[in-house]
């Protein structure tokens, strides 16, 4: 079975940082691309990050463009969020998710399509930005 484990989450205040990381394992994150998705009660999930699996172009939410970046390091199969300049609003809890194209927005399986369908999601972890 495959699965990722995520890494990192936990508390913060306005203006901090905080590094995700996601391992993947049963797949190789090179054969698709890798985003982050967040959400918070009552809404739907968000794509806010995501790299892409043919050229490694990096796609941002307006929301979080400048402040948070993703990277991966194939060797580890692995991806990351740096979160920067944390704001409350940040808060929600983060799943890192593989698809075969790059998704940013609001996220539903019966609404996007095979195209940007997720194959791979993670277990989400909650970050938490006090003001």
């Amino acid at each position: 079975m495959s699965s990722c484990r995520r890494l990192g989450g936990g508390l913060v205040q306005t203006g901090g940082s905080l590094k995700l990381s996601c391992a993947a394992s049963g797949f190789r994150f090179r054969d698709y691309a890798i985003g982050w998705f967040r959400q918070t009660p009552g809404k739907e999930r968000e794509g806010v990050s995501c790299i892409s699996r043919v050229d490694a172009r990096t796609y941002s939410a307006d929301s979080v463009e400048g402040r948070f970046t993703i990277s991966t390091e194939a060797a580890k199969n692995t991806v990351y969020l740096q979160m920067n300049s944390l704001k409350p609003e940040d808060t929600a809890v983060y799943y890192c998710a593989a698809s075969d194209h790059c998704f940013i927005g609001d996220y539903r399986d019966d609404r996007v399509g095979d195209y940007f369908r997720v194959h791979h999601w993670g277990k989400g972890t909650l970050v938490t930005v006090s003001s």
